[in-house]
């Protein structure tokens, strides 16, 4: 990759780490615009912040929040008092790559660093859970995580191979579990309008959409409605 070519982008956030949390989200990197400052109407500059994100809708739609989608502290601050609610971290796993086009295909991303992941670990003890928001294709949460463990010398272990795909592995005498979810994004409804189970709930109820197949799925894995 010659150095005219490539443009780093940086993660623009740091994790959010409650003291109590038990679950972590896992992502990868935001869209270039949070690391360049040039947002768009209705992002909010914060984790999973795009307006064309699906997680904060889905959660949104779980937990009843009744979000603001602006770019404001008042819809910053919705965020963070949930997660702090409900003992939920997000440590997206890449701390900066190099990219070719400045766009947010995970695919694009080129000399990955990540980011140590056991050190923030260390900071939230009760943590058991990691929710990766995507699979294990290539540059995806799960398939760095992966490369991570083997670095580490750690194992693995598939406990079910079925959505949202279920490891776990062992941390300081700590048994943490970790969910593959179907991506928030757009980019992954094609593979949703795919899947078996999506077809079968479809043909039953016609309205039955993507953002509903991904409610179902993520509300099995985040905290249970207090």
């Amino acid at each position: 990759m010659s150095g005219e070519n490539k443009w780093l982008h940086m993660h623009p956030f740091e994790p959010f780490l409650p003291k109590e949390a038990t679950h972590l989200i896992v992502g990868t990197l935001p869209p270039p615009r949070f690391s360049i400052g040039s947002l768009k109407k209705g992002d909010v500059s914060f984790c999973y912040g795009s307006i064309d994100g699906q997680l904060w809708p889905i959660l949104d739609r779980i937990y009843g929040l009744g979000l603001k989608y602006e770019n404001t502290s008042l819809a910053i601050q919705q965020r963070k008092e949930f997660l702090r609610l409900y003992n939920i971290g997000i440590c997206e796993i890449v701390a900066h790559c190099y990219r070719e086009k400045v766009d947010a295909s995970d695919l694009g991303m080129r000399e990955v660093q990540l980011r140590d992941l056991f050190y923030y670990l260390d900071q939230v003890p009760q943590v058991t859970t990691l929710l990766f928001t995507g699979g294990g294709s290539k540059n995806g949460p799960e398939y760095f995580f992966k490369s991570y463990l083997k670095k580490k010398g750690l194992d693995f272990f598939l406990e079910k191979d079925a959505v949202p795909r279920q490891h776990s592995f062992t941390f300081q005498q700590r048994r943490i579990r970790t969910y593959s979810l179907t991506a928030p994004s757009g980019a992954a409804n094609r593979a949703i309008g795919a899947m078996d189970a999506y077809k079968a709930q479809k043909a039953v109820q016609p309205k039955f959409n993507t953002i509903d197949f991904r409610v179902q799925q993520y509300q099995k894995v985040f905290p249970p409605v207090i």
